[in-house]
């Protein structure tokens, strides 16, 4: 009672020693505990991007299965990377706005990233999509048959030997007019 002190008092004591000794170490903690949580959160909301995705995927899979089995053209699947896209050609894929509920249909173009359509539900975006499909078909089936419509055209057989002949004899009938005339300017002058 006189001078000594309890356990139970001591041990506090020691406690709050510690803590007060070491706030750079408890700082730390603090800091490295709050990094964990948000990297946690980002890495959540990265697989929910995924999840959406895939949902949107999922509902395109009536579209894809009418496509013929011998056009090429589309590659569709989801890529899970810093940003989550849902590929549907080469150039063109969604992938989750700003708000992570947003679909975003967009085409990359040689004068950048063009938005296609935006829509938070599935139905219209898959709609849209499927609208852009059928454009390809079509763009694809317009192709063909203009290749097909143009006869063939028949390769010049023998031609290049008599056309590499007169470019060599225009050649050497210019290099000496040139002589010519440069001998008469030197001459005259």
């Amino acid at each position: 009672m006189w001078g000594r002190k309890s356990k139970s008092h001591a041990a506090s004591a020691e406690a709050s020693e510690n803590a007060s000794s070491q706030p750079l170490k408890e700082a730390l903690r603090e800091v490295r505990i709050e990094a964990a949580e948000r990297t946690g959160i980002v890495v959540e909301m990265r697989d929910a991007e995924a999840v959406r995705l895939e949902l949107l995927n999922d509902a395109l899979n009536p579209v894809f299965e009418e496509i013929p089995s011998n056009v090429e053209i589309f590659d569709r699947g989801v890529s899970r990377g810093d940003v989550p896209r849902l590929w549907i050609d080469v150039i063109s894929y969604v992938l989750m706005g700003r708000d992570k509920r947003t679909y975003r249909f967009v085409q990359d173009t040689r004068y950048g990233r063009k938005i296609l359509f935006e829509s938070s539900d599935i139905p219209p975006t898959a709609k849209a999509i499927t609208r852009y499909i059928a454009g390809r078909l079509i763009e694809r089936e317009r192709a063909l048959s203009e290749d097909a419509s143009q006869p063939p055209r028949k390769p010049r057989r023998g031609g290049w030997f008599w056309r590499a002949i007169a470019a060599f004899l225009l050649g050497f009938v210019g290099g000496i007019a040139a002589l010519i005339i440069v001998a008469l300017l030197q001459n005259g002058g």
